[in-house]
């Protein structure tokens, strides 16, 4: 007989469709069950276009393609809904706020009117000094203002335009982290996967959205809300480069990170131990190539940041406006001062008791339960409790499901629900590492410290919750 694959492609389908039944079931009652497994595994690690190109030349391959274009429109349609009211949410009524922080918003009218003021973050046009934090974030709202006009609308939908963005992102994370893969990927066989994964990462991104301090400071033109959006953006690029040890991704989170520097200074590194830890242990590489791949992130993250710090340091004092909050006309007076460590240590203007971690003051009182006390604990602290059980949970279960070491694409399609993959391990080690770190910096930091600094714990908090109630589902 001739070979059907000289015939061409469409003779191989209608042929690959013929067997007869008796043959059918001998096959099916003398096939070694470890062949099964191994078709089982080279179906799972076949590249997604294939199968996709395989399941729909076969009987009922339309009516397949169908159920998943129409799976994938529920999920984007969903998810639309969700975003838009958030959008909503943030933005209705947002003139109720006025100018909300006069001082930055004084800084934002000032960089419409100068573009020295723009880039030094000067809180007057004549460029006598600045605000007291970086410029990141007024460079964003300053822009927006010489396009919009001085008004309070100007300033601050860029800040619920940040906090969408931020949900969005947050979004992407959790649903990847769970799916072990982008919109593309999905297939027959891991659509309810996919689907499982949206709803997690759904419940995530509405846990965020709707935390108090967060539905506070992105209608409100603090650097929080960017500052939110960009250590989301690093959790985002590290946990893909988590997936296949990719430097790349490991090199853009750097960069997030040095860009969050420019926005609130040393609060930026505090998810860098949980990113840290995460990469170390679920990347598919080689501790040498680890090392590497951890240096180029650095290297990333100090140039996104460095820049900035070298112009200003470089450019004579009396060419530039002087250092908010500084003592000595320096960036990094600032980081080290008032801004930066003097926060921990408590050696700034109006700390509580320098080294202080039972002591009171105006600030507070530092110590385990300072965010279960006072307005605090009604901004952010009740999700904390089920965000830390749920996560501790979720350990637990991917080690007794078979250790961390073991990925769905390997196992096959038909464990892909039940086995976690290192990829679920990375984001509830990103997610509840970064809440237990920012948690703990503001519990027992001795100088300046607000309630709506909270909201740094937000994103963690939603992550934690979906990604924990994702494993023990």
């Amino acid at each position: 007989m001739e070979n059907p694959a000289a015939l061409g492609p469409t003779h191989t389908r209608l042929m690959s469709g013929v067997t007869a039944p008796q043959d059918a079931a001998r096959n099916s009652t003398t096939r070694d069950p470890t062949t099964l497994d191994t078709t089982a595994q080279d179906a799972a690690s076949q590249d997604p276009a294939e199968r996709r190109t395989t399941l729909g030349t076969g009987a009922g391959g339309g009516s397949r393609r169908s159920s998943l274009r129409t799976d994938r429109r529920w999920r984007a349609a969903s998810l639309g809904l969700l975003l838009t009211a958030i959008g909503c949410f943030y933005i209705i009524g947002l003139s109720a706020s006025g100018w909300a922080n006069s001082f930055y918003s004084a800084a934002a009218k000032a960089a419409s009117q100068s573009w020295k003021a723009l880039f030094f973050g000067s809180s007057d046009a004549a460029n006598f000094i600045t605000v007291d934090k970086p410029p990141a974030f007024l460079w964003i709202i300053g822009i927006s203002v010489r396009i919009f006009g001085v008004n309070s609308w100007a300033i601050l939908v860029p800040e619920a335009l940040e906090g969408v963005s931020a949900a969005a992102v947050l979004y992407v994370t959790v649903r990847r982290v769970l799916a072990h893969g982008g919109w593309r990927d999905v297939t027959p066989e891991t659509s309810a996967l996919h689907n499982r994964a949206h709803w997690a990462a759904m419940g995530a991104t509405a846990v965020f959205a709707t935390v108090p301090s967060a539905t506070l400071m992105f209608r409100y033109n603090n650097p929080d809300a960017l500052l939110t959006l960009l250590l989301v953006v690093a959790t985002y690029c590290v946990l893909r480069a988590c997936e296949k040890g990719s430097r790349g991704w490991l090199a853009w989170a750097g960069t997030a990170v040095g860009f969050a520097f420019l926005t609130k200074m040393l609060q930026s590194f505090l998810v860098l131990p949980a990113l840290l830890i995460a990469y170390v242990i679920t990347a598919p590489r080689s501790w040498r190539h680890k090392l590497v791949d951890l240096l180029t992130a650095l290297g990333t993250m100090v140039l996104s940041a460095g820049w900035y710090i070298a112009v200003f340091e470089l450019v004579p004092a009396s060419s530039r406006p002087y250092m908010g909050g500084s003592q000595t006309n320096s960036f990094l007076d600032l980081v080290l001062g008032y801004n930066g460590l003097g926060r921990i240590t408590g050696n700034e203007t109006g700390s509580v008791v320098p080294g202080g971690t039972t002591g009171a003051g105006s600030w507070g009182r530092t110590g385990i339960t300072r965010l279960f006390d006072g307005t605090s604990a009604g901004m952010v602290t009740w999700f904390i409790p089920a965000a830390l059980i749920l996560s501790v949970t979720a350990v637990v279960l991917i080690g007794r499901r078979g250790w961390f070491g073991l990925s769905t694409r390997r196992l096959g399609p038909s464990n892909a629900r039940s086995t976690p993959s290192p990829q679920t391990l990375a984001g509830v080690i990103a997610t509840a590492g970064s809440l237990v770190v920012t948690a703990l910096t503001f519990s027992f930091m001795s100088g300046i410290y607000h309630d709506y600094y909270t909201v740094a714990l937000a994103p963690w908090i939603g992550g934690a919750v979906g990604l924990g109630a994702a494993v023990c589902w």
